[in-house]
């Protein structure tokens, strides 16, 4: 299965990222972009992303940019996940952008970067490093 088609499979399948409305933007080998448009159920009480939504973003989109730098059969699950927040995350929608920084057998260490509209442009609201474990790709998964 080619990149995007394996990043879309497992996007429509998990709870989080269909309910939230992930959509899969690009992907290749080691790259994934996905994007998050607002609804009101994401947001905080401000009006901004929550921070739990744009984590869990980042942490999908690190599984996912991880997956597809894989042997086809393996998935990346997240063992660890630090998040800066750097500004709002504001506007019509979310976008992160992940990249593997090293893949190895066992563990991937993958770099993050969120950026929502503002009124000022695309302004980048949060940076992630994750590290992910491989393992066995669930049985219907890929």
């Amino acid at each position: 299965m080619n990149p995007e088609a394996l990043v879309r499979k497992v996007t429509a399948l998990t709870g989080f990222t269909r309910a939230a409305g992930v959509e899969v933007l690009t992907a290749e080998p080691g790259k994934v972009c996905l994007v998050l448009p607002r609804k009101p159920e994401l947001l905080q009480f401000n009006g901004f992303f929550h921070g739990g939504v744009v984590s869990g973003l980042a942490d999908h989109a690190a599984g996912a940019a991880a997956t597809t730098a894989l042997a086809p059969g393996k998935i990346a699950v997240t063992v660890d996940l630090h998040i800066n927040f750097l500004a709002p995350a504001s506007g019509p929608s979310l976008e992160a952008r992940a990249r593997t920084l090293q893949v190895g057998g066992t563990l991937c260490v993958v770099a993050v970067e969120l950026e929502s509209e503002s009124s000022a442009g695309k302004q980048l609201c949060a940076v992630a490093t994750v590290t992910l474990r491989v393992v066995d790709m669930p049985v219907g998964a890929g």
